[in-house]
């Protein structure tokens, strides 16, 4: 079968490989549909010996059940279903109460991750992995799997937050960010304000639902603080979906006291945190900063919901699996608008 593999660090090829076969509490998917995800330019980036290699890549995936491995229930050929991602050990606390993103034995572990992922014609999964999706289009699936999955959780994170008549800053409406509009719309009464250097994607988030769009550039806090209020009022949450410095000293400086700053985006930035009275201050009082991760089963499938209700609708660009290097490459240019999604 034809597959996308890292076969060195930093190397995306396409290759011929034997097909898989699902294996004692496993099923084999015939790939529908992968996003690609700015993770994926990461695990292409990080260093030898940290992502195991040759790999398949592609970790956001939707298919159809080809066939089940011995011990199978519930899962019959031809199900539709999406991929949820993430492998943790099963045993710690955290695994041990649904938080598989937060497994204490396995850091970073998954399909795509640290096993051959979608990115091929057919991958195999264990059948704990798989979620029911109907009739939905499995290109629209696979973007809910992560590229709604993790603003969901950053916005579950946040809830406490987002009261009815708060408001809440999205910066970056790329893949992540114009999937966490749809969701604060879908599930809160705060005011969205949409935060991007991309008129496109103002635009986008603007169709979304978005009540502000900021374009950014020098006077970006100022236009924020506008319509959030100066010091020591401001936004009561900031997702912060490209976590570069820039976008990082804007999200300290509109966040209220006592709001959250959820750093999402994985750009490398640093958020400095001074528990001294500068003036302004590194960050206001009683501020909270949470690094979300992924999401968790049983909130893919409130995602998976929100998807089957219409209130979810990810802006997708397609690529035969032939053309998924050079999908890589525009989004790594920023020339992707949505979500980049393959289809083999």
């Amino acid at each position: 079968m034809r597959a996308v593999r890292m076969t060195a660090p930093g190397v995306l090829e396409q290759v011929e490989v034997p097909a898989p076969d699902a294996g004692p509490g496993e099923v084999l998917l015939r790939v529908g549909a992968v996003g690609a995800c700015h993770s994926d330019l990461h695990i292409l980036d990080a260093p030898a010996g940290m992502f195991p290699t040759p790999i398949t890549l592609g970790h956001e995936i939707a298919g159809t059940v080809d066939t089940v491995g011995a011990g199978v229930t519930g899962w019959s050929p031809g199900d539709r279903a999406a991929v949820y991602g993430i492998i943790g050990c099963g045993r710690c606390r955290a695994c041990l109460r649904g938080l598989e993103n937060q497994c204490r034995v396995v850091a970073v572990g998954g399909i795509g991750l640290s096993r051959d992922g979608g990115l091929a014609e057919y991958v195999v999964v264990p059948a704990s992995r798989l979620l029911h999706v109907g009739d939905m289009e499995l290109e629209q699936v696979a973007p809910l799997t992560d590229a709604a999955l993790t603003p969901y959780h950053a916005v579950e994170l946040a809830r406490p937050n987002l009261r009815p008549g708060t408001s809440c800053v999205v910066i970056g409406i790329g893949g992540l960010g114009h999937m966490a509009v749809q969701i604060l719309v879908a599930t809160t009464a705060v005011r969205v304000i949409a935060v991007d250097t991309s008129v496109a994607a103002l635009d986008l988030a603007t169709r979304l639902g978005a009540h502000e769009v900021v374009h950014a550039g020098p006077d970006t806090v100022e236009r924020i603080r506008a319509t959030v209020g100066p010091p020591p009022d401001g936004a009561d949450v900031v997702l912060d979906f490209v976590g570069a410095d820039p976008t990082l000293t804007t999200a300290r400086q509109v966040v209220a006291t006592g709001g959250r700053v959820m750093l999402v985006g994985l750009a490398g930035g640093t958020l400095p945190v001074r528990p001294v009275a500068d003036e302004p201050p590194t960050l206001p009082l009683e501020t909270s900063v949470e690094v979300p991760f992924w999401g968790t089963r049983a909130e893919l499938q409130e995602v998976i919901a929100l998807g089957r209700a219409g209130l979810l609708q990810a802006d997708v660009q397609l690529f035969p699996l032939e053309r998924a290097p050079e999908a890589y490459e525009l989004l790594r240019r920023g020339e992707i608008h949505g979500r980049a999604v393959i289809v083999p």
